[in-house]
C-alpha cells in the first residue's frame, strides 16, 4: 500500500517534472525529475535494466526530507523516470530515507537497503537535536516497494564498542557467488572518526556483525560516508567519502573522496592498505557507488556536486544536481583508473581530426565547437623547454568561458570556471597535480550542457565539474604561452 506521503511526492513530480523540457536537462547525465538531487542510491541491474535511485527532495531545489527518486536506463546514457520509490513515511524513517543500495533476492524481488533517520530526542553539546540512524529494507518489483515490517534491521545495538550511536549510515549491499549477502555501513567513534563496519546475512533481512573493515585514525578527515567495497584486478578496493579533510598535496580539503587499494585479512576481516588516492580531482564530485555489470565491468556512479562547492543553477531550471557519466574502473600499478563507459561511443557523431597543429597564440579550429561534445587532445611542447602554458577555453562566448590550463613545468592541470557566468563566490578554480612521467598530456574532455568531465592520461586522474553557462556559449579555442604541438579528435555527441 502506498502512503499518502509517497502519493503526494509522486503526484508532484509527475506534474512539475513534465514541465521541464528535454532541452532544459543534460543530454546524457541523469538529473532529478524535479527539485533536489544528491547521492546516487541503489545502483543495480534488475530485470534487464540499469536502476539508479537518488537522494531526492522534489518540492524544492534545496536539500529537504530525503526521498528516493528513481530512473532506469538500457545504456546508462538515456534515462527514463519512474515514480519516486521511497518517502519518509514510517516510524523507522520519519525524518528521511537516506542513502543505500540494492540487490536482487532469490525470489526475483528487488531489495533496497537504506538508512532510516528519526529524531532521537537528545540534544548535543550545542543544544542541537540529534538524529538516530538505522538500516532499513524495502522490497519491490522495480517500481513499487513495500517497507519491511521488521525495520530497522540494523540499529545502534548492532555496532561494535566505541560507536557514538548516531552516525550509522549508507549501507552498501552485495551478493557473493554462492548467494550470500554482505554489506558495509559507516559509523563514527565517540571522537567522530569514521569506520567501515562489515556485516553478513543468509537472506538479506537478518544481519550479523563481522568486523571493523577499516577505520580512520584522524588523518583522513573525520566522519566517513558512502562506503563501497569490491574486488577488481586481483585487489580489494574501498571507496569512501571523508568529511572535513585537511587539504594536502594528495587529498582535497573539506568533503573529499578516497580510494584505498589493498587486501583483506580473511581471518580478522581487517583491510590492509597498500595504496590510496583521491578518486576525482575536480570541484564537483562526491558519494560514489558501483555495480558489477553482467559483462564483468565494475561501473561507478557519483554525485556530480559537492557540499562545499554548490553553484546553484539559474531560476529557469527547476532541478538541481546531476550524476556523473558512469565510469568503468580498473586497477593498474596500484592505482585506480577510470574511463567513460564505452556506451558513450554510440552518441558520437561527425568525427573531426587535426594532427600536429602548432599552437603559439589564441586560435580556433574549423568545426571544433559545441556544448555536447567530446574532445580527445594530446599536447606536447614543441621542444623540451618551449611551453610555459597551454589553455583550452570551453563554452566560450564573448566574456564567458571555462578554462583548462596546463603548465608542464609544474605538472599541473587547472580547471577555472571563474568566467562561466556563475553568480556565487564559491570554489571556481581547482588545480590537479598530474601524476605520472608522461611526456605528452592526453585529455579526454566530455562536455554536456551543464558539465565538463576531464579524463587525464587514459583515466589515471579525472576532474569533474559543473558549469551553468548560457547554452549559446559553444565556442572552443586554444592558446599557448610558448610553443606547443597538438593532436585533436572532436566528436559531436547526440542521442539522435
Amino acid at each position: 500500500m502506498i502512503s499518502q506521503t509517497l502519493e503526494m511526492a509522486r503526484a508532484y513530480e509527475e506534474t512539475e517534472g513534465n514541465k521541464i523540457t528535454e532541452e532544459q536537462r543534460p543530454l546524457f547525465h541523469l538529473s532529478p525529475r524535479v527539485g533536489w538531487m544528491n547521492d546516487p542510491n541503489g545502483f543495480s541491474r534488475y530485470q534487464g535494466l540499469y536502476h539508479l535511485f537518488y537522494q531526492y527532495y522534489p518540492y524544492n531545489k534545496k536539500w529537504g526530507p530525503m526521498h528516493w527518486g528513481h530512473a532506469v536506463s538500457k545504456d546508462l546514457l538515456q534515462w527514463e523516470y519512474l515514480p519516486a520509490a521511497l518517502a519518509p513515511d514510517t516510524p523507522a524513517d520519519s525524518e528521511g530515507c537516506f542513502s543505500g543500495s540494492a540487490v536482487e533476492l532469490d525470489d526475483g524481488r528487488h531489495l533496497l537497503m537504506y538508512t532510516g533517520v528519526v529524531a532521537d530526542g537528545v540534544c548535543d553539546e550545542d543544544g542541537m537535536l540529534q538524529y538516530y540512524q538505522t538500516q532499513c529494507i524495502a522490497v519491490g518489483d522495480g517500481i513499487n516497494y513495500e517497507k519491511y515490517e521488521g525495520n530497522p534491521v540494523l540499529n545502534r545495538n548492532d555496532t561494535p564498542d566505541g560507536s557514538n550511536g548516531f552516525d550509522f549510515r549508507d549501507p552498501k549491499v552485495w551478493r557473493d557467488q554462492n548467494g550470500g549477502f554482505h554489506c558495509v555501513v559507516v559509523d563514527c567513534t565517540a571522537d567522530k572518526y569514521g569506520r567501515i563496519l562489515y556485516y553478513t546475512s543468509n537472506n538479506g533481512f537478518e544481519w550479523k556483525f563481522v568486523s571493523i573493515l577499516a577505520e580512520n585514525d584522524g588523518s583522513l578527515g573525520r566522519a566517513w560516508e558512502c562506503p563501497d567495497v569490491f574486488e577488481i584486478d586481483g585487489k580489494t578496493v574501498i571507496l569512501v567519502s571523508p568529511m572535513e579533510m585537511t587539504g594536502t598535496d594528495e587529498f582535497l580539503c573539506g568533503n573529499s573522496t578516497l580510494c584505498m587499494i589493498g587486501t583483506v585479512d580473511r581471518e580478522t576481516g581487517n583491510f590492509k592498505v597498500e595504496s590510496r588516492q583521491t578518486i576525482d580531482c575536480g570541484i564537483d564530485f562526491y558519494a560514489t557507488q558501483t555495480l558489477l555489470n553482467e559483462d564483468g565491468r565494475r561501473i561507478m556512479a557519483a554525485w556530480m556536486q559537492n557540499w562545499d562547492t554548490i553553484v546553484f543553477n539559474g531560476e529557469d531550471l527547476k532541478w538541481e544536481g546531476q550524476i556523473i557519466l558512469p565510469r568503468e574502473l580498473s586497477v593498474k600499478d596500484g592505482r585506480l583508473y577510470q574511463k567513460p563507459i564505452r556506451e558513450l561511443e554510440q552518441l558520437r557523431k561527425g568525427r573531426l581530426e587535426y594532427k600536429q597543429i602548432n599552437v603559439s597564440d589564441r586560435m580556433t579550429l574549423n568545426g571544433v565547437r559545441g556544448r555536447t561534445t567530446e574532445l580527445i587532445v594530446e599536447i606536447a611542447p614543441e621542444t623540451e623547454d618551449s611551453l610555459e602554458m597551454f589553455e583550452i577555453r570551453l563554452a566560450e562566448k564573448g566574456e564567458l568561458y571555462t578554462s583548462l590550463i596546463y603548465r608542464p613545468h609544474e605538472q599541473t592541470l587547472e580547471f577555472d570556471r571563474s568566467h562561466s557566468g556563475a553568480r556565487k563566490n564559491v570554489t571556481h578554480v581547482r588545480k590537479c597535480r598530474i601524476d605520472g612521467p608522461e611526456e605528452k598530456l592526453k585529455l579526454d574532455i566530455i562536455l554536456d550542457r551543464y558539465s565538463c568531465e576531464v579524463f587525464i592520461n587514459d583515466g589515471r586522474q579525472v576532474m569533474s565539474n559543473v558549469i551553468y553557462t548560457d547554452q549559446e556559449a559553444v565556442g572552443i579555442s586554444f592558446n599557448a604561452r610558448g610553443y606547443a604541438v597538438m593532436d585533436l579528435v572532436r566528436y559531436g555527441l547526440s542521442a539522435e
